[in-house]
Formats: structure tokens, C-alpha cells, sequence
């Protein structure tokens, strides 16, 4: 689920979809308006699953998309190499993720993790 919003009304911390991959927006540069041009601004972003920066310049008023990012609970059913399943603590739905081997250790069969949900994809968060 995405939502549309300007790129004026970004913040850093939010979240804007860039190329079909949703971004946490580390940093935002805004140039003043031109004799023949309007306000643009620079935004420098990070993918939230796949963890490529990206920078991109919009003018200010530009209509963009800002990705739905829902943090959920779930508890981990099994883990099994770098794939560890786990089921949502709302709806019980049972789904695999897959994580590096610097997570896994981190990562307990039994104990309740909390992960991102953005785009119908998913990861294991630590804050």
C-alpha cells in the first residue's frame, strides 16, 4: 500500500518509494527557486530491504509516493540455515524470511521479533 504526497512535505525519517523499493530518507537539500524554475530538492535515501542508497531530485512541488511501513510482531516458529519462519501475532499467519548470518544469532526459535512490513515484503527488525 502506498500512499501520494509532495516532495515539499518530506522529512527525514520518512519513507518514499524510489523505483518500486521503499526508502528511509536519510538527508533532504532544498535550492532556492531559480529566475526561470521552481524550488527543487535532493533527497538521499536508503532501501529498507535491500539497503542501496539512492539519491534523487524532485522539484518541490512533485507528487511522489510514500510507502505504508508497518511495524508487527510475530514470533519465531523455526529457523532453518538463513531461512527462519514465523508467525504474525495478529492474524497468525505463518510466513518465511530470509536474514543474514550476522542476524541469525540474534534470533531465538520461541521468542517474539518484531519486523517490517512495506510492499508485501518483509524483514527482520532491530531497533
Amino acid at each position: 500500500m502506498k500512499e501520494q504526497t509532495e516532495v515539499g512535505k518530506l522529512k527525514e525519517g520518512k519513507y518514499l518509494l524510489v523505483d518500486d523499493e521503499p526508502c528511509k530518507i536519510l538527508s533532504i537539500s532544498v535550492s532556492k527557486p531559480g529566475k526561470h524554475g521552481a524550488a527543487k530538492a535532493r533527497l538521499d535515501v536508503m532501501g529498507i530491504f535491500d539497503g542501496v542508497k539512492r539519491s534523487i531530485v524532485q522539484p518541490v512541488s512533485a507528487k511522489v509516493y510514500a510507502p505504508i511501513v508497518e511495524r508487527r510482531n510475530a514470533q519465531v516458529i523455526s529457523i532453518a540455515g538463513n531461512v527462519v519462519q514465523m508467525m504474525d501475532l495478529e492474524s497468525f499467519e505463518n510466513f518465511e524470511v530470509t536474514v543474514a548470518d550476522d542476524v541469525i544469532g540474534r534470533i531465538e526459535a520461541g521468542k517474539e521479533t518484531m519486523y517490517i512490513y512495506s510492499m508485501e515484503k518483509r524483514k527482520i527488525d532491530f531497533l
